[in-house]
């Protein structure tokens, strides 16, 4: 991963802590973009890659709550870590049932937050390729007739030829040519890959 393709946007109306989090962010090689305010950065985010959303709780206009509830009706998965300097542990449970994935009262030492925006980064990554992997592999299934589709679940499901054949009342030969359509257009050389690429489509 280039850190450098990677943005971490900062949400803080105190000049001096945005400014101290830039420098902070930067120190990792990441490209940093700060807002005083939530409304600024809803106007202007633009999903241009992996990143993260170091995001105060208490901010002018639209809370840090507010905008994470703004962002998951947006489908916007940008993960967000929290600070406040008035974090009490409701307020922290609220945030994280809210889609948060960290907290972090102020004061904080300056690595916690590194590791958390790591972790963060590392998790929209995971996140977006486990998304490919999803979306891929639905598509492939999509491809297939209805017939590959019994086909498939039954090869999935672990039965032989023969018991596909007598259960979808077809002849084993007409299974076999099923079969090697649906590993041929599922891009798969082996059950176990077909079995994968089923819990891909599926997981979702």
């Amino acid at each position: 991963m280039n850190n450098q393709n990677t943005t971490i946007y900062i949400i803080d109306d105190d000049p001096s802590m945005l400014r101290y989090l830039s420098e902070l962010v930067e120190t990792l090689n990441y490209k940093s973009r700060t807002y005083d305010n939530a409304n600024d950065f809803l106007n202007s985010y633009n999903d241009d890659g992996l990143g993260c959303l170091v995001l105060d709780l208490r901010l002018p206009g639209i809370s840090g709550l507010e905008l994470q509830q703004q962002l998951a009706g947006k489908n916007i998965d940008l993960p967000v870590i929290m600070i406040s300097g008035f974090g009490d542990v409701s307020t922290a449970v609220k945030a994280m049932k809210a889609g948060v994935l960290d907290f972090l009262e102020k004061p904080f030492k300056g690595q916690d937050l590194l590791d958390l925006i790591n972790n963060a980064v590392n998790k929209h990554q995971t996140d977006r390729e486990k998304n490919l992997s999803h979306n891929e592999a639905l598509c492939r299934i999509q491809s297939l007739t209805q017939r590959e589709k019994e086909v498939m679940d039954h090869v999935v499901a672990g039965m032989l030829n023969k018991d596909i054949a007598k259960k979808l009342e077809i002849s084993i030969k007409t299974v076999e040519v099923h079969r090697a359509n649906v590993m041929d257009k599922m891009a798969v050389s082996s059950v176990a890959d077909l079995v994968r690429a089923s819990l891909e489509a599926n997981d979702g």
